[in-house]
């Protein structure tokens, strides 16, 4: 252990000096071991609804989330957290009641909830149980990064491009014309893999609530609120009949979505710097932290990178297909 990590490790001691808790038991976001310890049966039942079907996928060292219930002084549901980030500390503040330091270089995190927000099922699995999980994984043992992926005879693609540019919905045609669904717009690139390879929650599919528009089968269904405040309508995938799903996939090309009414259907080769800059948009400061993600994403941006030019499903699907029939090359259309 490096002194980086020592310091971390004493750190994340003494925030847990006084913190003795009865409960305890271990979950499987993503694969990888959580260990929860906690003063109330609430918080591991919550876990339990979010984790419980997830089976151990890796054997790394398991990551700890403590979580103290106390006594608060509101009854209303707390609002969403402030994520603030300082090297390899990170603060999740709601208010005084409501807060959480993780320790990004120890795998460790310390949560101080009330006993009134426990009523808010839904918010304390997502702001707090399901974000530090993945907060901590997806430094510790994988790089979050902001693309849905799909594969197809072995042949995986990131589907890439900004907020609203229709990620989720384009993976999810995909989805239904034949191809491995694993993610969304949230996939992990995994540390340490020979080739590069994505995990994904390919339990679930996140619409926009435009997205009705576009498959029948998904009208009708509640929105849910969402950490940002951006609706979406969340699916099992398990309710989507005919979707083959992969929690893991492994990734031969990125693409960059450009949807226009008026565009020529066409998938154009771009610079391995392109996906290079779009990917670092959202890594970590820590030295240790960005080592480990830095030298993930370059093994990745290694890969072929397109810009997929398109006005309809369908005929980004063709220019899909083609692409996991030949592999690499210069263009398509």
């Amino acid at each position: 252990m490096g002194l980086i990590q020592e310091r971390a490790a004493t750190l994340s001691e003494s925030l847990l000096e006084g913190l003795r808790m009865p409960l305890r038991a271990v979950f499987y976001p993503l694969g990888f071991a959580v260990e929860i310890t906690t003063n109330d049966q609430a918080i591991l039942d919550a876990a339990g609804e979010s984790w419980s079907y997830l089976p151990q996928r890796h054997a790394c060292p398991t990551l700890r989330i403590r979580i103290r219930v106390v006594d608060g002084s509101g009854k209303e549901c707390p609002r969403a957290p402030v994520v603030r980030t300082q090297q390899h500390i990170v603060s999740m503040v709601a208010d005084a009641d409501h807060q959480a330091i993780c320790d990004l270089e120890a795998g460790v995190a310390v949560v101080w909830l009330s006993r009134a927000s426990l009523e808010y099922r839904s918010y304390l699995r997502y702001h707090f149980l399901e974000a530090i999980a993945l907060v901590l994984i997806s430094t510790s043992y994988a790089t979050a990064i902001h693309a849905a992926c799909v594969s197809r005879d072995g042949h995986g693609v990131l589907l890439c491009g900004d907020s609203g540019v229709g990620k989720s919905s384009l993976a999810y045609a995909c989805a239904r014309a034949g191809w491995t669904y694993t993610s969304d717009d949230a996939s992990y690139l995994l540390h340490n893999a020979r080739h590069p390879r994505v995990i994904g929650n390919a339990r679930q599919v996140r619409f926009r609530p435009s997205a009705a528009d576009l498959f029948p089968e998904i009208q009708g269904r509640d929105l849910t609120s969402r950490m940002e405040g951006k609706p979406s309508i969340e699916v099992p995938t398990r309710e989507l009949p005919g979707l083959i799903t992969a929690e893991e996939a492994s990734i031969h090309s990125i693409v960059f979505l450009n949807r226009r009414p008026s565009a020529r259907s066409e998938l154009s080769s771009l610079s391995e710097d392109v996906a290079s800059q779009y990917f670092r948009q959202t890594i970590y400061s820590s030295e240790e932290v960005l080592r480990r993600q830095i030298e993930a994403l370059q093994q990745l941006c290694s890969v072929a990178v397109y810009e997929l030019r398109y006005q309809s499903f369908d005929q980004a699907i063709e220019r899909l297909d083609e692409l996991a029939r030949v592999g690499r090359f210069s263009s398509v259309g």
